[in-house]
């Protein structure tokens, strides 16, 4: 599966319980006042500039209503679309169209503002940079699979899907069972030998302990810059190295530039604005 590619069937369930919330009882408006055979042709349009996402969930939402309507993809997944551009069509029995609208827009539209964000912090890292940029699992319930897949469509990276795909040692994991060292080992001895050892370190202090422990990656939580520095020196060669903590856009090309490998960001989906999407009826 490529980064532009979204498994279906586990959007589906996603989609019905979308419409589900917003037509149990029907649509009164719609069934009021348009005719059951009338058809029109609606266009998905940008209110301002962003990265396109989403498609696939867009036509799932008004093919689970009316699978005879027709969507067609006018612009690429990833591709950047100015003010005015018709991002979307569908068209088809007008009843149809006006009831999927709110639920494809709710969809998409915080799906675009994500890719977009994600970008605007992929193109912050300095030519030729190799710092990869990373969401984490700061996720709304039950969306985390919309909103990771916009991060890559963005041009960013996914942390750890879950709990159980990776081992990620945090602060509280450290303070329950009593140290960083005491922490690696544990998970060392219970983790399959195909995981990495991720520690969270606060200090050098915590770092000098995770590495002397064998961790793979270190966290850099909450670090300035001169403390970022010597942390990488320090771990060159021994851990990958991921800053995080209060990342803003701002801070991205000087933290690409001391040399960490990867920036990891809670904002690219937490903190999120919607983008602006219009569907006009032609």
């Amino acid at each position: 599966m490529t980064s532009h590619e979204l498994p279906l069937g586990s959007v589906a369930d996603l989609v019905a319980r979308a419409l589900h919330e917003d037509l149990a009882g029907g649509d009164l408006t719609t069934e009021a006042c348009i005719d059951a055979d009338a058809m029109a042709r609606a266009s998905a349009v940008a209110r301002g500039a962003m990265v396109a996402c989403g498609g696939a969930v867009f036509e799932q939402v008004f093919r689970a209503i009316d699978p005879s309507l027709v969507v067609e993809r006018v612009a690429a997944e990833g591709e950047r679309v100015g003010d005015g551009t018709t991002v979307w069509t569908v068209r088809g029995r007008a009843r149809s169209i006006l009831m999927g609208e709110r639920v494809a827009l709710n969809f998409v539209q915080r799906m675009i503002g994500i890719a977009t964000m994600a970008r605007s912090y992929v193109d912050a890292l300095p030519e030729g940079s190799t710092t990869r940029i990373t969401d984490i699992r700061k996720t709304t319930p039950g969306l985390r699979i919309l909103e990771r897949y916009a991060v890559r469509v963005g041009g960013a990276h996914n942390h750890r899907d879950n709990l159980g795909s990776a081992v990620l040692i945090k602060d509280n994991h450290i303070a329950a069972c009593g140290g960083v060292g005491t922490a690696i080992s544990r998970a060392r001895a219970r983790a399959p030998h195909t995981s990495r050892i991720e520690c969270e370190v606060d200090s050098l202090e915590q770092l000098d302990q995770a590495l002397a422990a064998g961790a793979d990656i270190v966290l850099l939580d909450n670090m300035d810059d001169d403390t970022v520095r010597e942390a990488v020196r320090r771990a060159k060669g021994r851990a990958i190295t991921e800053a995080s903590g209060g990342i803003t856009l701002a801070r991205i090309p000087a933290l690409a530039r001391l040399g960490v490998d990867v920036i990891s960001a809670g904002a690219l989906t937490h903190s999120v604005k919607s983008a602006d999407v219009g569907l006009d009826f032609a």
